[in-house]
């Protein structure tokens, strides 16, 4: 006999496994009405003394806030992260800016990761495993392709950096395995982007704003490609060598 509880018992499993991921989308909605003007570029053209200031007063803490800012900005899906990234860079130079930037990148990218595995990933994956044909063959292959694929939807502009959050999560991707790849994938663009907010000082003398198309410029679009297809040939080494396609 069936206990007329246990439905109500897993709704509620349910809605507890998703609270989190629902929080990051109703924070991600409420950030783009409400944030999106004071986490913009104006906004740090505005404040950049005062930024300036602080920093040189209170390093560490800058240094802390920063990072801890940049966490939130991405694990809630706020807008401004490319602003922040250009912060980065233009408070703490290349470098150190680059590795504050990956590290809160990375950090915010593995609150979405958990999230969405403790809300969806274990049932969707379950659902997949189970699944016959075309999309279990996908899944299998994306699996026993794991490193690759991950340093690939990193490398690659055009996979969104959300989007490359979540896709892990469905996928049964080990969390060490993903902060890893996460980490390392997204320093070619960090780099870049944060080597444009170093150079802020000038364009603000200027009265220009920063040109955020240059990851897309040949010298910069095209050893990142390169990069790509690094990551894609363990992929293309398995497909011949076995004589299948995922």
């Amino acid at each position: 006999m069936t206990n007329p509880s246990h439905g109500t018992e897993s709704k509620a499993a349910l809605a507890a496994r998703l609270l989190p991921l629902s929080g990051i989308a109703l924070a991600a909605v409420l950030g783009a009405i409400f944030l999106k003007d004071s986490l913009s570029f104006d906004a740090l053209r505005e404040n950049r003394e005062a930024l300036l200031a602080f920093r040189d007063s209170y390093y560490g803490l800058t240094v802390v806030s920063f990072v801890m800012a940049y966490v939130v900005i991405v694990g809630f899906s706020l807008p401004g992260a490319t602003i922040a990234t250009l912060t980065g860079g233009f408070l703490f130079a290349t470098f150190p800016g680059a590795l504050f930037n990956v590290m809160g990148a990375t950090l915010g990218a593995t609150l979405i990761f958990l999230a969405a595995r403790w809300g969806l990933g274990a049932r969707l994956g379950a659902k997949l495993q189970e699944s016959d044909g075309k999309i279990k063959a996908i899944k299998d292959g994306i699996t026993e392709n794991q490193w690759s694929m991950l340093f690939l939807i990193r490398l690659v502009p055009a996979v969104p950096f959300f989007v490359a959050n979540l896709l892990p999560a469905f996928l049964d991707v080990p969390l060490r395995r993903f902060v890893i790849s996460t980490f390392f994938g997204i320093i070619p663009g960090a780099v870049v982007y944060t080597s444009v907010g170093a150079g802020l000082g000038e364009v603000f003398a200027r009265g220009e704003s920063p040109d955020l198309g240059i990851i897309f410029e040949p010298h910069v679009l095209l050893p990142l490609l390169g990069l790509a297809a690094l990551a894609a040939l363990p992929i293309v080494l398995k497909m011949f060598g076995r004589g299948k396609t995922l």
